[in-house]
């Protein structure tokens, strides 16, 4: 299991998520650097933690279609590996991001434009560079209306993204995040890997401790996102660090 720590960018800096309640986020306060500057804050995941592959949640391009490109290719020159979900909903999305530094590139249920757009991303990228994020929040699924998957419960989501040849599905519900009260899907998280043991399993959400970190990969999923305990030093560096290698791979160290 891998630790992914995690950026929410809006206004081209970092911000503190919580419960998804976007309107009320404000920029980072962290204990690893001065400011919210997103490339001080990713140095300091690399320096401080061995973390140099991170999540990044481009606000700015899922909420007003203005994702931060410049930015991606500024952290992917620094070495930095990519996991970013920036709004997309067709191809030429995905391919943006992917050409602008995305190591991987997430294809967010609440932005989705649906399963046949999914399928025509997968078939032309490869499952190996799409991972998909089953967005939800209160453990509703967050859809766009017309996409088709505002008429499906979340077992059946989570079915039609694995036939399209999805192979690594982020579980991620926002009423947790920064919420300090521990990972919220793990239950759904372990139906889902019973259900399709070949799936790769992301969560996040909550994160308080070690403890929590131990339980995920007692588990079995393959990483766990994690930004609030990691700037305000709940997790240490040797807490971090038995989880600090594994899927994806880390880029080089610049």
């Amino acid at each position: 299991m891998r630790v992914l720590p995690v950026l929410d960018l809006l206004n081209g800096v970092a911000v503190h998520g919580i419960a998804g309640r976007r309107s009320t986020y404000r920029p980072v306060q962290s204990r690893l650097a001065r400011g919210a500057e997103p490339l001080e804050l990713v140095r300091a995941f690399r320096n401080q933690f061995q973390l140099a592959t991170c999540y990044l949640a481009d606000l700015d391009a899922i909420l007003h279609g203005r994702p931060n490109l410049r930015l991606f290719e500024q952290l992917r020159a620094a070495g930095f590996g990519l996991m970013i979900d920036a709004g997309v909903r067709r191809l030429a999305d995905a391919r943006e991001i992917l050409n602008s530094g995305a190591k991987l590139v997430i294809v967010g249920l609440e932005t989705s434009s649906g399963p046949d757009s999914l399928r025509e991303i997968v078939d032309a990228l490869g499952p190996h560079q799409v991972v998909f994020s089953l967005d939800l929040k209160g453990g509703l699924p967050l859809t766009l209306p017309g996409s088709g998957w505002e008429f499906l419960e979340v077992r059946q989501i989570v079915s039609q993204v694995v036939e399209t040849g999805i192979q690594s599905l982020i579980v991620l519900d926002l009423a947790g995040v920064g919420m300090g009260t521990g990972i919220p899907t793990a239950e759904l998280c372990d139906e889902v890997r019973r259900e399709f043991p070949s799936l790769r399993v992301i969560t996040g959400g909550g994160v308080r401790n070690v403890a929590d970190l131990e339980l995920e990969a007692r588990r079995g999923v393959a990483a766990v996102l994690v930004a609030s305990a990691l700037h305000d030093g709940r997790l240490t560096a040797a807490d971090v660090l038995p989880y600090s290698q594994g899927w994806p791979a880390a880029e080089t160290a610049r």
